[in-house]
């Protein structure tokens, strides 16, 4: 798994408070998988989570991970979006993004797209030209967080996050690596910049370690695993690739890995992310994330009618051989 790596021993420690309280697993569920855009595989990590549990967050495909062979990547074609914010992480590959308000870039391993979608964007998603040609293994995540009620018709932005943004911290023995992609863990800070209060990070814990993660009381907590297996909380329930445990009650979040993991994913990979619950009426239909449904009638209109913004002249569009 060719994410960002860093030597954990030289790393800054991130150490619950002595009085900590571990969180309890309240569920875990297993990630359907289905087809997005033009048809590359996902898991539904989302599926089987009542919505009160992931407030702030809307929806969660793991991306791959798959193996292409030449001129099979694939990605998503313009489309637009409004209410929410997109987070993709990139953890193998490249992607190139393009929006109808300016924002533009190539997603490399270990690097971020943060995107406000706001009152109304177009955008794509797509590996370049030479990666369709060669093939590749593809893997990644794609984050929708939601917007205050307030915020919802904001100004559309965009940030682009390289792997090198990151903070990195480790465990106090220093057997797993935390890298923060955006928010807040303890003193130490991501690079993305969030409307709601969250953090996200890729927790790697090796074989045999235990990772105890300091976690806001505040927050919900959602830990995907993106490859291997392990076990979470403090009544050590057994987790694997494609599973995702709720955790609730508490201030530390306790993820330990197996001793012996399988030979093509060393160690414990665990998409961890919380946020701070919006607790407001949502109405979702599509790539519209609204308070009602008359608001999600009105950004049908308002694209049909090209309020998003224009694609541009020089737009990137999908490489067919």
């Amino acid at each position: 798994m060719a994410a960002v790596t860093a030597d954990t021993l030289t790393l800054p420690r991130v150490v619950p408070a002595i009085d900590s309280t571990l969180r309890r697993v309240k569920m875990i569920t297993n990630a359907p998988q289905a087809y997005e855009g033009e048809g590359f595989p996902v898991r539904r990590a989302f599926a089987g989570i009542p919505n009160t549990e992931l407030d702030p967050f809307i929806h969660m495909d793991q991306m791959g991970e798959v193996d292409y062979l030449p001129g099979e990547p694939k990605g998503t074609p313009w489309h637009p979006h409004r209410g929410f914010e997109t987070f993709t992480y990139l953890i193998d590959g490249q992607f190139l993004h393009q929006d109808s308000h300016g924002g533009g870039g190539t997603i490399l391993e270990g690097g971020t797209q943060y995107m406000t979608a706001g009152d109304g964007i177009l955008h794509i998603e797509t590996p370049p030209e030479h990666l369709v040609m060669s093939g590749g293994t593809f893997h990644g995540v794609q984050l929708w967080i939601n917007l205050p009620k307030k915020m919802k018709r904001i100004a559309p932005a965009y940030q682009d996050l390289q792997g090198e943004d990151s903070d990195m911290v480790s465990t106090a023995d220093g057997s797993a690596l935390i890298r923060i992609l955006a928010g807040e863990l303890g003193d130490h800070r991501g690079p993305g910049i969030s409307h709601t209060p969250i953090t996200i990070t890729h927790v790697t814990v090796a074989p045999g370690g235990r990772a105890d993660i300091p976690w806001r009381k505040d927050f919900n907590a959602l830990a995907y695993v993106l490859a291997g297996k392990g076990s979470v909380g403090p009544d050590a329930h057994p987790i694997r690739t494609g599973q995702m445990a709720v955790l609730v009650e508490g201030d530390v979040v306790r993820l330990q890995a197996d001793a012996s993991q399988d030979s093509r994913y060393p160690n414990l990979e665990v998409f961890l992310i919380g946020g701070v619950p919006l607790r407001e009426q949502v109405f979702q239909y599509g790539p519209f994330v609204m308070s009602t449904k008359e608001e999600v009638i009105q950004a049908m209109e308002d694209f049909q009618k090209g309020r998003f913004g224009q694609i541009p002249i020089n737009a990137i569009m999908p490489h067919t051989s």
